[in-house]
């Protein structure tokens, strides 16, 4: 079903004394100054603002603590813009499904989307480095440096402008994690499986393996693997995954080598990405506060979720989930499948290439070392 044809109508004060006056300032000052907390400091509003702006808003969380997170923090930007804008939070699918989030959006059934960034592979090529892809940057930090201090922030508001949106920020989740209902302990495993991926290079890069792929949104995997439509899937991480009972239709979990979680999504990105119409609507400050406030998000929404990954791992061992994991030698034979596959996906268009380039500096640098140049020999990147 098209964008268009959805429907766009949505559905006693205790007696103060001045030691509690006291307490309470010194509590609301602290708190503010901590910025640890969802609520976090509060947004000085614009003077001028006579109404309140709102944003229906939808993720691609069907549940768990990422649903949990996401609403809790939608729900405080009310009171922190001074009454300006109002989030009003969905859940996947609630009013399209995840791979119509970009067109509605676009076209205006809702305003903003809280996506997966790599969904939009097929129509926007640069999409691929604007998420983590195999191989390529492998920590949360590098993907902050790339994004907030090597210019990667400009480039995606760039291109996400030439489709009518504004990409404000992307949003950390953590590595993805591949469940199967037999064990994978090296990459040969994966030859002949049937296997959800995202699409894209990482679907690609397991089909270079030998696996079967298809794509699937996340609210659809755990039918797929009771039914034996798949027999392998990848999605996130082992909080949300234990949350969709994944325990429930697969034995194994498979990984990268110890330290090195995922070797082809180390830390999944998301984003908050509004309509242009939608983000003009509200005031300067209010964007500015936005822009911000969606890095400070990022952050307590990783730390959300490798918390709550902490105790689902205790649930998935007395579950009797088995963990495997690929070795060192895997990690290389990746790479090789992937470097021909990074360059395929950037001479798509001059905006994959450009935001890549970035990228393959950084790898190839002192900081990372991930690259050198003998490992792209051959390889040619468009101008």
């Amino acid at each position: 079903m098209s964008s268009e044809n959805i429907d766009k109508k949505t559905i006693k004060q205790d007696k103060e004394t001045p030691q509690t006056n006291s307490r309470r300032k010194f509590l609301t000052t602290a708190a503010a100054a901590s910025g640890a907390a969802i609520l976090g400091a509060p947004y000085i509003s614009n003077a001028q603002s006579a109404k309140t702006t709102e944003w229906k808003i939808q993720t691609s969380w069907s549940g768990g603590i990422g649903l949990e997170t996401f609403k809790t923090w939608c729900d405080s930007i009310i009171e922190r813009t001074g009454g300006e804008l109002k989030l009003t939070p969905f859940g996947a699918k609630d009013v399209v499904g995840d791979f119509q989030l970009f067109d509605a959006v676009k076209n205006g059934v809702i305003d903003a989307m809280n996506a997966f960034t790599l969904y939009w592979a097929g129509r926007m090529p640069a999409s691929v480095f604007l998420s983590s892809y195999p191989l390529g940057l492998r920590n949360p930090h590098e993907w902050d440096t790339f994004y907030y201090g090597l210019g990667g922030i400009e480039m995606a508001r760039d291109i996400y402008s030439k489709f009518d949106l504004h990409y404000v920020g992307p949003i950390h989740h953590g590595p993805n994690i591949i469940h199967s209902k037999t064990p994978i302990n090296s990459i040969d495993d994966f030859r002949g499986r049937k296997m959800r991926l995202p699409g894209g290079m990482v679907a690609e890069l397991f089909q270079a393996a030998g696996a079967k792929t298809t794509l699937l949104p996340g609210s659809e995997i755990f039918p797929a693997l009771e039914k034996g439509t798949i027999d392998v899937a990848d999605f996130v991480g082992p909080a949300i995954n234990y949350a969709l009972g994944f325990h429930q239709v697969t034995k194994f979990i498979s990984m990268g080598p110890a330290g090195f979680m995922s070797i082809y999504q180390p830390v999944d990105i998301m984003e908050l990405t509004v309509g242009k119409k939608s983000w003009n609507k509200v005031s300067k400050s209010v964007q500015t506060f936005m822009e911000t406030e969606v890095h400070r998000y990022s952050d307590i929404h990783h730390a959300a979720i490798q918390k709550a990954d902490q105790e689902a791992w205790k649930k998935f061992d007395e579950a009797g989930t088995i963990v495997t994991r690929l070795t060192q030698d895997d990690v290389e034979k990746f790479t090789e499948l992937a470097i021909p596959l990074w360059f395929k996906w950037a001479n798509k268009d001059k905006d994959a290439a450009r935001v890549f380039k970035v990228q393959l500096d950084y790898m190839m640098s002192g900081s990372l070392g991930y690259i050198t140049k003998s490992m792209i020999k051959g390889q040619k990147l468009i101008s």
